[in-house]
This record gives C-alpha cells, sequence and structure tokens, in this order.
C-alpha cells in the first residue's frame, strides 16, 4: 500500500546503477530530448574518483561523506528539480545539467589526491567546501566548459556550506539562486533521510574530531545535538534555502502516486528513534544503530587502533 511505503523502498540507493537510471527517467519525465550523454560522463568520472580509479586521486576512505552520500544527494537534487517542473518552474535544460553536476561534485573536496598521504579526507571537513570549488573548476576547465558554467556550479556548491548567507553569493540570475539553493537542500535532505543516517552519525564524529570541529566531546554529544541540527536545518530551508523543499511532496505524487514528503517522513523517523534511544539507552545506544551493519565496521576499526 503506498501509505506504508518508505523513501529506500523507492530506489536502491547503494546501486550506482539503479540510482543513475532514476535519475534519468525523472530527466526525461521532463525533457524527452534531453542530452543525457554530459550527466552520464560527470557521474562515471565521480564514480571513478570515489573509487579511486581517477588519475591523481586516491579512493574515498570516509564512512559519512562516502559515494552512497553523493548518490542520495543526487538524487534529492533530480526529484527536486522534478518537483519544481511540476510547479511550472522550469530551468533550461543545460541548468539541469549543471545542478545535478553541482550534486554530483559537492562533497570531491575530501577526496585526497595521490601525494597525500597524512590521515583521510576528513581532514578538510572544515575547507571542503572550498576544495570541491576547486576541484569542480579544474575539471571544468579541462573538459571544455565555459567559465560561466563553472560560475553556476560554483556558487551552487557554495549554497552547501553550512556557515554560508546566500546574500554574500552573485547570482546571475534568480533561477541560478534557486537552483543552488536545491543542491543545499539536497545536500541536507540526503543525508538526514538515509535509513541509516544514525549509525553513520558515529561516523560522522570521527570526521569532526579528525578535521578539527569544535563543539562535540565525543560522538553521545553529537547524537544528543543532532535533534537541534534538525530543527536548525529545517529553519535554513525556509530562510537561507527559500523553501525549495516543499517541491519534493511534488515529485512523489507524480512520480510514484504518493502524495507525501518521503524525505521528511524518513528524517523525522530518524529523529524520533534517537530521541527514543537517547532517553532510554543512553549508555548502549550503539546496540540499537545496526542498520546496514555499519557498526559492526566500526567496531573493528576500533580494535584495530
Amino acid at each position: 500500500m503506498a501509505s506504508e511505503i518508505k523513501i529506500e523502498d523507492l530506489v536502491p540507493m547503494n546501486d550506482t546503477q539503479k540510482v543513475i537510471e532514476e535519475v534519468q527517467k525523472i530527466v526525461f519525465m521532463m525533457y524527452p530530448g534531453f542530452d543525457f550523454d554530459p550527466v552520464h560522463k560527470v557521474f562515471n568520472d565521480v564514480l571513478k574518483l570515489f573509487r579511486g580509479e581517477y588519475p591523481g586521486y586516491r579512493q574515498c576512505t570516509l564512512q559519512f561523506h562516502d559515494l552512497k552520500h553523493t548518490m542520495d544527494c543526487l538524487m534529492a537534487m533530480a526529484r527536486l528539480i522534478h518537483g519544481a517542473f511540476v510547479e511550472e518552474v522550469i530551468f533550461p535544460e543545460q541548468d539541469v545539467f549543471l545542478g545535478l553536476a553541482a550534486a554530483l561534485m559537492h562533497d570531491t573536496g575530501y577526496i585526497q589526491t595521490t601525494d597525500d598521504k597524512s590521515g583521510t579526507g576528513a581532514q578538510y571537513t572544515l575547507t571542503h567546501v572550498s576544495r570541491s570549488i576547486e576541484f569542480c573548476n579544474k575539471y571544468f576547465s579541462e573538459n571544455k566548459f565555459s567559465l560561466y558554467d563553472s560560475r553556476v556550479c560554483h556558487n551552487c556548491l557554495k549554497c552547501t556550506g553550512l556557515d554560508m548567507k546566500t546574500k554574500d553569493i552573485l547570482f546571475d540570475s534568480p533561477e541560478h539562486e534557486m537552483l543552488a539553493k536545491m543542491v543545499g537542500t539536497s545536500d541536507l535532505l540526503g543525508q538526514m533521510a538515509d535509513r541509516t543516517y544514525l549509525s553513520k552519525i558515529t561516523f560522522l564524529f570521527k570526521e569532526f574530531k579528525e578535521g578539527g570541529v569544535p563543539g562535540f566531546r565525543d560522538e553521545f554529544e553529537l547524537l544528543q545535538k543532532t535533534p537541534g541540527f534538525w530543527e536548525f536545518t529545517r529553519h535554513r530551508f525556509a530562510t537561507e534555502m527559500g523553501g525549495t523543499d516543499h517541491f519534493m511532496r511534488n515529485h512523489f505524487r507524480v512520480r510514484w502516486g504518493i502524495d507525501r514528503d518521503l524525505y521528511k517522513e524518513a528524517i523525522e523517523g530518524n529523529i524520533q528513534y534517537l530521541k527514543f534511544l537517547l532517553e532510554h539507552h543512553p549508555t548502549d545506544y550503539r546496540r540499537y544503530l545496526r542498520r546496514g551493519g555499519l557498526l559492526r565496521k566500526l567496531d573493528e576499526l576500533e580494535k584495530q587502533s
């Protein structure tokens, strides 16, 4: 029944081929003649980058800001663009490509170059947005995209920085401003709606610790502050991101016949379960974070260290 469907039931997000097939289907629903080859190229190059197959770069070793998160962001972005299209907010086809490309490249700043042997990409947590922009600019230049295209993506990536005020970004047009805000929204929706989000927070603490992010003495404090982060995120959606998250429900209604926002439902489910753990299992919460087998992996890593 549609009332029982959850977001993870729709597309197997760990299967990159299924992800890009669904993104292409969504795009073709809007633009039947869309040239999807450039999207495929960026998609395949980003896969190579995260897998350590892209010249000059090491494999991604992070468990939170990993390839799966990039897939989550890409899918959310495609869905938002479609949800906007349903409301007759229609972007030029090149802008659709740029929005999807930005979603794919938004965390490339975590990837280390082959000569960068110290630590993991987590050391760049506080600078990953500027590093992602640097990678994107280099990639666009090498692949003969225009400076204009590069600037649009550049501004989209800026909107993924949690301390960025969009009024400080010089957008070329209101349409590009909306596109950038959708990328920033997709980044947060994608990660927080992930069914393994709570388990991955334990890895996020390790990334924060290596990256020198202040404000969390241990992973439990990070978990404690996560419900507050959701409130911060909802406010950010409504203010800095221009309320673009509201397009999501349109997508699910038209694409799947489900008149609900499955992202919001998934996030609120995660937060409610987390609140339950914090209240009833503050000392053994890890026992109840079993999705995806991620905590077994964490236990193994901690035994090795």
